[in-house]
């Protein structure tokens, strides 16, 4: 059997890191089974969804290095569904209901008001063809809901759960169709799953009642069942809900306003809410070799946003110069290799280089001291073990050391407080410019 599983993103805005959580973990588990990754763009609220935000979706989804082989979208399918629905009306399975927001509302008020759970009363399998005339005599269209077969469980084994069962008599007869015969998430993507041989359902653990409903809708349309999994959701460190008050963006402003690589957030969302450690990955390859279902919490998966800035500078710290230099044209290897180590963004790259090549403005606390410091620079070009030659050279001339020696140099040449490590710097800066900053000059 190939493995075939999907990620189902509404375009009604950009996705953000629990749209991602769905959408890396199909893919890695897909990978690693060498199956099949369909994205379906499920548009059914025509009012809302937009090519923009559809286009949005895929860019980031390709950013993050996650493809997909085939591609649809829900709103091309309306007459597959409409097939569907007569089906299940047909068979006694959808059934019309009339009753509004608010009397809905009250009948859970009253039921939770007697101690009772606020399930549908299936008031409306009663109703009179008379009294159907008259609700629709006073304007009201029906919405439809399905009719699950109870008493009875809902069964499966989760992959990350593991046994789940779920008494139907505790749950609603789903809304199916609203009463302006728009669909609802459920029915359409039943019938997706069966059309496009869905083989796994991965997704979080807030679809479970959900999944519950949809194993009789897959019943009804006689539709094989998916195996399942659902993991947990994503939270703040604390437990809270991820927001952008605590520091949770939508995946296109973590690109396009932070800077982040996209590795970073791929490494970090990989591994939150399991048992595996919070690591920077260079690439997806170790993940996919060591995707493991069981390896995910059934409770918790809280995630620090400030995680990201940690793993994003390590991942530029271990990246070679051949990844990195299609990206920093004009900087040669050693240019790379120099400022690496202090990069928290790759967008720092350009300031640091700043640093080499100028124009700076020179930090000169003692000029005098500035103009002993260069009477003993190594004469010829500056190389890899100069810097250590010269400051040697100037603790034996003036007595001068350790951060009396060393951070003036630093100030003089790059006009900054702290920055890369200066014997790399030291050759890059080269000779003349080192001489020409040690007497203030901007260069």
């Amino acid at each position: 059997m190939t493995v075939r599983v999907r990620f189902a993103p509404s375009p009604t805005g950009h996705i953000h890191v629990g749209n991602v959580r769905a959408a890396l973990v199909n893919w890695l588990f897909c990978q690693q089974q060498g199956g099949e990754y369909i994205l379906r763009i499920d548009d059914t609220d025509l009012e809302r969804s937009t090519k923009a935000y559809e286009d949005a979706i895929k860019t980031d989804l390709q950013w993050l290095g996650i493809y997909w082989g085939e591609t649809f979208n829900q709103s091309s399918r309306f007459d597959r569904y409409n097939e569907v629905v007569e089906k299940l009306k047909a068979d006694g399975r959808l059934y019309p209901c009339y009753e509004t927001g608010e009397e809905l509302d009250m009948k859970r008020k009253i039921q939770m008001g007697r101690g009772k759970p606020p399930v549908y009363d299936r008031s409306a399998l009663s109703l009179s063809a008379d009294e159907i005339a008259a609700y629709e005599a006073e304007g009201r269209t029906a919405h439809w809901r399905f009719k699950l077969d109870i008493p009875g469980k809902a069964e499966w084994t989760d992959l990350i759960r593991g046994d789940v069962s779920i008494d139907l008599a505790s749950v609603s007869d789903p809304i199916l169709i609203r009463g302006d015969g728009s669909f609802l998430y459920t029915l359409p993507s039943v019938i997706d799953d069966v059309d496009y041989g869905i083989t796994h359902i991965v997704r979080g653990e807030d679809h479970v009642t959900n999944s519950a409903v949809q194993i009789q809708i897959f019943q009804a349309v006689g539709g094989a069942l998916p195996a399942m999994a659902h993991f947990a959701l994503l939270t703040g460190k604390g437990g809270e809900g991820l927001s952008k008050r605590h520091g949770a963006m939508s995946i296109s402003e973590y690109r396009d306003e932070a800077g982040l690589e996209p590795m970073s957030i791929v490494s970090l969302i990989s591994r939150v809410g399991t048992s595996e450690p919070i690591e920077a990955f260079a690439d997806q390859a170790p993940l996919i070799e060591g995707f493991d279902f069981s390896k995910f919490s059934r409770s918790t998966a809280k995630m620090d946003p400030a995680d990201l800035n940690l793993l994003n500078a390590r991942i530029l710290h271990q990246m070679p110069y051949e990844v990195a230099a299609d990206r920093i044209q004009g900087v040669d290897q050693a240019t790379w290799e120099a400022i690496r180590p202090n990069l928290d963004k790759m967008s720092d790259a350009a300031e640091l280089v700043r640093l080499i090549k100028g124009p700076i403005v020179p930090m000169i606390e003692d000029a005098d001291h500035m103009q002993a410091c260069a009477a003993v620079l190594p004469a010829g070009t500056l190389g890899a073990d100069s810097w250590k030659v010269w400051t040697d050279a100037i603790k034996a001339e003036t007595g001068v050391k350790g951060k009396g020696l060393f951070m003036p140099l630093r100030h003089a040449l790059t006009g900054q407080q702290t920055g890369p490590d200066m014997a790399s710097l030291l050759p890059l800066i080269g000779r003349d410019r080192v001489l020409a900053r040690l007497k203030g000059d901007k260069v």
